[in-house]
Order: structure tokens, then C-alpha cells, then sequence
């Protein structure tokens, strides 16, 4: 039997920043096909409301390709390239993989709590009059059936808001555009018109494809790395497991300082397995990284594989807060070196960072002050910002260091 493959820490980090498409900076100019490509590499592209900078699956975006064109995001989806759909979030998804998102959709988790069959049974008639509203109507916002009356009208909009979202579950509707950034619904054979439900594979081939998914996206992982990436119940993953590595889709592998947890690198990655073995993968990036970035949406990844312990402060309520409301990790050769709080004042066309952190054990240099001063300044000039203003960091003496290189 042939010797399982044991990487070191960093062989580990570099090569999960390599296959998530961290590891090296752009270079060329993207193009819309390279949007497309990057969503299939990370697989899902979470959408978030918050825009205190950037919205997050533009920044997840940024910090792969560098200064793309964010509406190609919406021309992919309108040419029908992408959809939106719930995998751990609402995200944007390769249109080819909507056969797994559909058996998610005729059978959706238990767990779900806007798919009640209570609450289906209980509002039929609501249901039956918001599908035929979209067919004789077009698509919708849920703001569209707001009325000024209170109380007088039978239009209730919270319900109207809750069954447009059952219906979206269900799949029965999908989304087909957003107007300042609502999401606009259609119905899904209007969208989706080629889809055949006889196509849609079983659940446990859908977890199956999930798995491999992510597993090939991570570049490296333990089991409940796996089901974290889609939230899937750790049983179902752990089931499948045995059966994907005798078939040969997972190559199993072990880690430096994880001893005894098994850790599965996915087959078509074999080729860059061999390259992190031979310590040929050296990430040399920096970047600001969105606080949704697939690299991070896992607190005990991140704190296990890059010793970043990160949380976001947003949902904490301030007096809680740490480290700021929107605060961003920094990625730098490899490593997780910094996070910062920021905030883009877009009519000053001002980038300021409130308020950054060093980890501790990272040098306050002048090389990482040049290597994060470039940064920011791309990131600033690709939000239309022209200026970056340093406010506080900690190390305090980083900051005239930072500012110099400004």
C-alpha cells in the first residue's frame, strides 16, 4: 500500500489558496469569461446586502481578478450562465449545476424554516394568486404588492414577501434581474425554460456531487470542512466518504499538526497535490479579502489551517465588537496577516481604514507596508475611490509606515 502523502502546514495553506484562487496576483486583464471561470472555481459566489465597501460577491471577485467590470455579473446571469439560489447563502451559481440545486428544491432540509408545510397548507389561495399574478403580469418585486391602505386591502404584504420566498425555494420562481439590488422574480420555465425535471438526480447523488465540489474547490479538507462549504449535515458527508476514495475520487492525505484527522484532496487536484508536496505552489498575493470570502466563511478552518481566528462583527452588537463593524482579513503571501476595519465614503471618494490590525508575530515592516499600500490602493481605485486615508492601526508606529508608502 502506498504511503499516504503528508503536507506541512503551509504545503496545506498554499494549496487550498491555490485552487480557491488566492495564490498568485491577476496577470492580465480580466475578461467576462474569467468572471464565469473564477465562480466555477470557488463554485457558489455569496451575495450579501451590506456595501458599507464593496458588496461581497463583487469583492470575493476582486480579489482574484483585479479590476473587473462588476456588471458582467449581471450580463452572465441575463445570458443565462448564472442563477441564484440558497447553497450556504444566497448565492450566484454556475447554471450547470442547477440539477443539484433543484433536488434541493423538490426536497428541501427539514430544517428549512420558510418552507413550512404548515404554513403552505394555511395560505394556498395566496400562493395560487401570486403564481397567477407572475403569469399574467410578468416578474415581480415582493415591494411590488406594498399598498398605501393599512389593514383595508387584502394584500398583506409580509405574507405576500414570505410566499414569494416559499416560491423561490420551491423553485417554482427564480430570480431574473435585481433593481437596486431587489430581487426581481419570474417564473422558472420563463428563466429556465430548457429544464426538464426527469434530469434531476437523486438527493444522495446531489450530496455526492456537493462533496466533490467543495472538496476540489478546498483544495484540501477534513470532513467537516466538506460539509460546512454547503452546510450539509456532517453524517451525510461522512457517509459518503469510504465510497469516494475506493473510486478513486479522493485522494486521502494527511496534514503536519492534524495528526490522526483525515484529510481528502480531490482527484482532479492530484497534479497540484504533487506541486504543494514539492513546495512549488508558493502563494505570493496580497489581497483584501471580503468577510465572505469562501477562504473565511469557516471560523474553525481558518483558525485551524491559518491560525485566524475571525468572526463578523457586524451581527455583534457594538459594545461587543472587537475589532469594528466591517471588518476585512488581509491575505498576504500566504498567510493571514492583518484584518482591518473599513468604511468607503463614496461622495468624498475616500477609502478610509479605521482602524488595522497586525496579527501578533507579524513584523510592522516596511516591505508588508508596501505590499498592503499597493493593495489599497487598487482595491480604492477599483471602487471609483481616488483617495486612502490611514486612521489608526495597532501596531500604533505601522500607521506613518503605512502612510509613507501611501
Amino acid at each position: 500500500m502506498p504511503q499516504t502523502p503528508t503536507l506541512s502546514l503551509q504545503q496545506a495553506r498554499d494549496l487550498m489558496l491555490t485552487t480557491l484562487g488566492l495564490a498568485k496576483p491577476p496577470r492580465r486583464k480580466p475578461s467576462k469569461v474569467d468572471v464565469l471561470n473564477t465562480i466555477r472555481q470557488i463554485t457558489v459566489l455569496q451575495i450579501d446586502t451590506i456595501s458599507v465597501v464593496a458588496r461581497a460577491h463583487l469583492h470575493i471577485l476582486w480579489s482574484r481578478l483585479g479590476n473587473y467590470n462588476p456588471d458582467w455579473i449581471e450580463e452572465l446571469r441575463c445570458e443565462g450562465s448564472l442563477f441564484e439560489y440558497y447553497a450556504h447563502a444566497m448565492c450566484f451559481i454556475p447554471i450547470e449545476d442547477y440539477p443539484i440545486y433543484r433536488r434541493h428544491m423538490l426536497n428541501p432540509p427539514q430544517t428549512r424554516t420558510n418552507i413550512d408545510a404548515v404554513w403552505e397548507a394555511e395560505n394556498i389561495e395566496l400562493l395560487n394568486q401570486i403564481r397567477e399574478h407572475i403569469k399574467m403580469n410578468g416578474a415581480v418585486r415582493s415591494a411590488d404588492f406594498e399598498r398605501p391602505e393599512k389593514g383595508s386591502a387584502w394584500w398583506d404584504w409580509k405574507k405576500e414577501k414570505v410566499a414569494l420566498e416559499h416560491l423561490f425555494y420551491r423553485g417554482e420562481v427564480m430570480v431574473s434581474e435585481r433593481r437596486n439590488f431587489q430581487r426581481v422574480y419570474d417564473l422558472r420555465e420563463r428563466i429556465h425554460p430548457g429544464w426538464d425535471d426527469q434530469n434531476t438526480p437523486s438527493y444522495e447523488d446531489a450530496i455526492r456531487a456537493q462533496v466533490l465540489k467543495a472538496a476540489k474547490a478546498l483544495g484540501v479538507a477534513k470532513p467537516d470542512w466538506l460539509a460546512s462549504y454547503y452546510y450539509l449535515l456532517k453524517k451525510h458527508v461522512q457517509k459518503l466518504l469510504p465510497d469516494l476514495v475506493r473510486e478513486g475520487n479522493l485522494i486521502p492525505v494527511e496534514v503536519a499538526g492534524f495528526e490522526k484527522q483525515p484529510f481528502y484532496v480531490h482527484h482532479d487536484n492530484a497534479q497540484t497535490l504533487q506541486l504543494a508536496l514539492e513546495d512549488r505552489l508558493k502563494a505570493t498575493h496580497t489581497s483584501i479579502l471580503s468577510m465572505f470570502d469562501p477562504l473565511v466563511t469557516d471560523r474553525s478552518r481558518t483558525r485551524e489551517l491559518f491560525g485566524f481566528d475571525y468572526l463578523i462583527e457586524c451581527y455583534t452588537p457594538a459594545p461587543k465588537r472587537v475589532y469594528g463593524y466591517f471588518v476585512l482579513p488581509i491575505l498576504r503571501k500566504g498567510k493571514l496577516v492583518g484584518r482591518m476595519d473599513a468604511k468607503a465614503w463614496r461622495k468624498e471618494k475616500r477609502l478610509e481604514v479605521i482602524h488595522l490590525f497586525l496579527e501578533p508575530g507579524v513584523k510592522p515592516s516596511r516591505s508588508l507596508a508596501a505590499d498592503l499600500a499597493q493593495t489599497l490602493s487598487q482595491y480604492a481605485s477599483w471602487q471609483g475611490l481616488s483617495a486612502v486615508e490611514i486612521t489608526q492601526t495597532t501596531p500604533s508606529e505601522f500607521c506613518e509606515i503605512l502612510k509613507e508608502h501611501l
